[in-house]
């Protein structure tokens, strides 16, 4: 791997890290759109590489947001099990769907959920 990759997925993981931490997000708002744009991958790729480094910010994250006295664990564990089932078959719709049409729909979800807290104040 070029040093030039190697630093920019430390800066795209480093950044994410933190959104994370403050706002419980990062895979899918931060990094997916850097590897696109700064490492050339494809929107599919990107996903799944996302979802892929969040496993361990998300886990620490977990820990330590518990440590602080935040979260519910029984509400967290009760959504996992949602969460867990269509992940499952969604994995087969992101192999099915095109890049294009991946991007649109996340472009979409980012936007409706930004403009939603911009003028609500939550999302």
């Amino acid at each position: 791997m070029p040093t030039s990759t190697l630093l920019t997925c430390l800066i795209i993981g480093a950044v994410a890290g933190t959104i994370a931490a403050l706002c419980g997000v990062g895979g899918g708002v931060i990094m997916v759109p850097c590897y696109v744009a700064f490492l050339g991958m494809d929107q599919k790729n990107a996903v799944a590489t996302s979802l892929m480094a969040m496993i361990g910010t998300a886990l620490v994250a977990s820990m330590k947001n518990h440590s602080n006295g935040f979260g519910d664990i029984k509400l967290a564990a009760i959504t996992t099990v949602g969460a867990i089932v269509l992940t499952y078959f969604a994995t087969d719709w992101l192999k099915a769907m095109s890049n294009q049409r991946l991007s649109q729909l996340f472009g979409i979800l980012l936007v409706v959920t930004g403009v939603r807290m911009l003028w609500l104040g939550r999302a």
